[in-house]
């Protein structure tokens, strides 16, 4: 019971947090989906670290730390140099690249230059918005469902579809502010537990030495440092996730937040709070789940009697739970109800964000006549929410899988294009699309490969998007945009 009254009093909170944004809201299209472009470095920062871990540190991060053992640190690590480029070498160039071609949206933002804007490269882009971050926040709606499901023990569907309610509201309440304010919410309360947890474990099982020895006593490939069956190579295994931290690149979600901050002048104070909370964050996500593989050992274990599909699938389900299992193992009630409503509204923020990049992508990119549109913003809302639950109430993929999916369509297909638009080479139509086809094509194709375990998807796709750029320009097909293209 003390459990149930504190989650619900943290959830009011975030709740109430979000709703109050509603006295800070115009009723305009850039205020629902950039909140003016007037958010601060504090707000933006840690908004940012919220969306950027969500229910893939929470729920997915944790769980494969679980599975996977002490090798998971090299994926963390990884992951944090990749996102650090982005922060140092992007995100700024975003913020200035958005407000020089009034774009509201990263579509829009792919499909301008100074010649004008390229419609069939608006809507391509704003297609593949709508369809991979649907897909991502349904991943998020999946994780709520998880976390309310070790509370409740509700069926993950129903912690589902509670989500999207959550999310609704979030979003009519006040776009894009009510997200960046519940975002921040959150994730001091998730510090907060994140660390309590971690203090927790180390004092119960103890230090570095004697998780990696228990660890090794369980298994020895789960105490090993480095990943023993990369048929590529470790330097590959590693540069992979590397890939996968700068696949951020294409992420709407995420660069929709540089796009909303006041000012570019603001980004060296927004990257150094960014990175002080979010590089700890990730590492004690996978330490965390280390430390569960020995708290809560019972996670690993499954029927003998399923088929090993199922055992595998049902091994994923339960090792992705295992930041709520330990929190109810180690933690107070009062403190377990808070950690369980911080993972659940990080992952409703996180969702919500998506589902308004995703709205953006529909009125401001596939139905230009609706830019201006509030009503049909908010209905676009309603449409992808749908969407996304749909996915999460019947996709049987883990949270971890669908993110990596999700991502990695994202990074291969927008990514490239927004690099070369901020570096202010040419690009015309053919060229674009040829990137995205090819990329696409490669990710599934290496996805499907003996070598899909070995190496993360994304680096070869940028790489793949990247050589055939390179080809067109030094065939002289960079040219800009011809006027056949441009419309106003």
């Amino acid at each position: 019971m003390v459990v149930f009254v504190s989650f619900s009093i943290f959830m009011v909170a975030f709740a109430l947090i979000g709703i109050a944004s509603v006295f800070r809201r115009a009723t305009t299209t850039e205020d629902y989906l950039l909140a003016g472009r007037g958010v601060g470095p504090f707000l933006t920062a840690f908004s940012s670290m919220a969306t950027n871990n969500s229910g893939y540190a929470f729920v997915g991060l944790v769980g494969f730390a679980y599975r996977f053992g002490v090798s998971t640190i090299w994926l963390s690590i990884a992951w944090i140099l990749g996102d650090m480029l982005v922060w140092y070498f992007v995100h700024e160039r975003v913020r200035r690249y958005s407000e020089k071609v009034d774009a509201r949206s990263v579509p829009a933002m792919l499909a301008r230059d100074e010649h004008g804007e390229d419609r069939l490269l608006a809507i391509i882009a704003g297609c593949i918005t709508f369809l991979f971050l649907g897909v991502y926040a349904a991943a998020q709606l999946k994780a709520g469902g998880t976390a309310l499901e070790t509370l409740f023990e509700w069926r993950p569907e129903t912690g589902a579809i509670v989500g999207a309610v959550i999310v609704v509201a979030y979003c009519f309440s006040g776009g894009l502010r009510a997200s960046i304010w519940t975002d921040v919410a959150q994730a001091m309360v998730m510090i907060v537990g994140m660390l309590t947890i971690l203090f927790l474990c180390v004092g119960q099982i103890g230090g570095p030495a004697a998780l990696q020895s228990q660890l090794n006593a369980i298994d020895p490939a789960l105490g090993s440092l480095f990943p023993t069956d990369t048929a590529l190579g470790f330097p590959l295994y590693f540069l992979g996730f590397v890939a996968g931290g700068f696949g951020a690149i294409g992420a709407p979600h995420i660069l929709i937040r540089s796009m909303a901050l006041t000012s570019p002048e603001d980004f060296k104070q927004t990257r150094r709070i960014y990175l002080a909370g979010f590089v700890p964050f990730v590492l004690a996500s996978a330490v965390i789940g280390l430390y569960a593989r020995l708290v809560v050992p019972e996670l690993a274990q499954v029927p003998e009697t399923l088929a090993a599909a199922e055992q595998s699938a049902l091994l994923v389900r339960q090792a992705e739970s295992a930041l709520s299992a330990i929190a109810v193992n180690l933690l107070p009630q009062v403190l377990v109800g808070m950690v369980l409503a911080a993972i659940f509204a990080a992952t409703m923020s996180t969702a919500d964000s998506q589902i308004l990049s995703c709205s953006a992508a529909v009125t401001q990119d596939i139905l230009p006549g609706q830019r201006d549109n509030y009503l049909v913003g908010k209905f676009s809302t309603l449409l992808v929410t749908g969407l996304a639950l749909t996915v999460a109430l019947f996709a049987g993929q883990g949270v971890f899988q669908l993110v990596l999916y999700a991502w990695s369509g994202l990074a291969v297909m927008l990514g490239p294009i927004l690099l070369v638009r901020l570096a202010g080479l040419p690009l015309n139509r053919v060229q674009a699309i040829a990137m995205q086809v090819t990329a696409l094509a490669t990710i599934i194709a290496w996805e499907n490969g003996p070598y899909a375990g070995d190496v993360y998807n994304l680096l070869p796709g940028l790489c793949a998007a990247g050589l055939v750029y390179g080809a067109g320009f030094l065939l002289g097909a960079g040219k800009t945009v011809s006027a056949e293209q441009t419309s106003t």
